[in-house]
């Protein structure tokens, strides 16, 4: 009698939530799109390893711009480059914002280029450029920090003395020393321990974001915070790259000159100086 009872409760949840959708759906006049399922939506349509080729598959029948259910979160689909120039070229202005997707936003509290909006992210995007613009992107002096990079890397690559190797780890520790020069002022050896340990937690960080897993976080981040998974592991690492990024931080002030700025740390902290209130 309770199991009856139990599965006539679920089902009465599921067909209400099906018509919550449908009527949320009449309600913001979306885009049309594949029949999705209370709670998990299109996920079970979807390729896990590559959701894009289902996406592409149904825009033949749906047209360009869909609606697709990411479990709850409603998402709409572009489709082709047309529709993609339209929303982002066309209508930029319309387009600028960034989706609270959760992974991120735990990840940066809120705060950088990458997730930010309104006028935090103007300001913010403004001032970023303007920065790299002044240290060299682009131009002259980043090219000496690539050209001085080389010379470790063109080391490196001799102490195998022709022996077939696999250089991504090499790749990843030329590019992020130069990432390295402009924003703390300083490269690492290829050897150092805590360099390595950064390259593989954002490794780690990156790999999970870009996965299954991390797209199962952005759609039931409640759920995933209270089950035990990589997740916690993952988080782990964005603390110890945070903590790390505060004792760099401390030693700009430390030493500032605001005569002399050193790197993008320094010309940060002149900045929020200047705006202080």
């Amino acid at each position: 009698m309770e199991l009856s009872t139990s599965l006539i409760l679920v089902a009465l949840t599921a067909v209400l939530l099906w018509l919550l959708n449908l009527r949320n759906n009449r309600k913001h006049r979306l885009p049309p799109g594949p029949p999705a399922l209370p709670l998990i939506g299109n996920l079970l349509q979807l390729d896990k390893n590559a959701p894009f080729r289902t996406i592409v598959k149904l825009s033949q029948t749906y047209g360009p711009v869909m609606t697709i259910y990411m479990g709850w979160q409603r998402t709409v689909a572009l489709v082709g480059y047309d529709a993609v120039k339209e929303a982002l070229v066309d209508q930029a202005d319309d387009f600028v914002g960034r989706a609270p997707l959760p992974f991120l936003y735990r990840a940066t509290r809120g705060y950088g280029v990458g997730i930010s909006n309104g006028e935090r992210w103007r300001q913010l995007r403004r001032f970023t450029l303007m920065t790299l613009r002044d240290f060299g992107m682009g131009r002259k002096g980043m090219e000496q920090w690539i050209q001085e990079e080389s010379r470790h890397i063109r080391a490196q690559i001799n102490t195998y003395k022709g022996k077939p190797f696999d250089p991504t780890f090499l790749l990843s520790c030329t590019v992020s020393n130069v990432i390295c020069c402009l924003v703390y002022g300083e490269r690492f050896n290829y050897n150092d321990k805590q360099f390595l340990e950064l390259l593989k937690m954002i490794s780690e960080i990156l790999g999970f974001n870009g996965g299954p897993r991390g797209a199962l976080y952005n759609i039931f981040p409640w759920l995933m915070e209270r089950l035990p998974g990589h997740q916690h592991t993952v988080f782990g690492y964005i603390e110890d790259i945070r903590k790390f990024a505060k004792k760099k931080i401390q030693e700009h002030k430390d030493t500032l000159d605001p005569n002399s700025p050193r790197d993008f740390i320094d010309c940060f902290l002149l900045r929020m100086d200047q705006v202080r209130n």
